[in-house]
């Protein structure tokens, strides 16, 4: 009976360890590779265009605040 908890044991710790080992592998692979440059491009890219949008935002506030015609900025560039 002991043995067969044991082999219970071994076996359920085989199957853990391959099923760590290929998530593993999909992980550094080229699969998983693609996916972290492409999550990485979409997070810069929202990064960038949350950036952009405050920026904009604060020069607009500035314009209004120093009187400056913001109608005259955006037609000019």
């Amino acid at each position: 009976m002991k043995r067969l908890i044991w082999m219970g044991a071994g076996i359920a710790i085989g199957v853990l360890a391959v099923r760590k080992i290929s998530a593993t592998k999909q992980t550094f692979g080229p699969e998983g590779l693609n996916r972290a440059v492409a999550s990485l491009a979409d997070s810069v890219a929202d990064f960038t265009h949350t950036f952009r949008t405050g920026m904009t935002e604060r020069e607009a506030d500035l314009r209004a605040a120093l009187g400056i015609d913001s109608a005259d900025h955006v037609n000019n560039r």
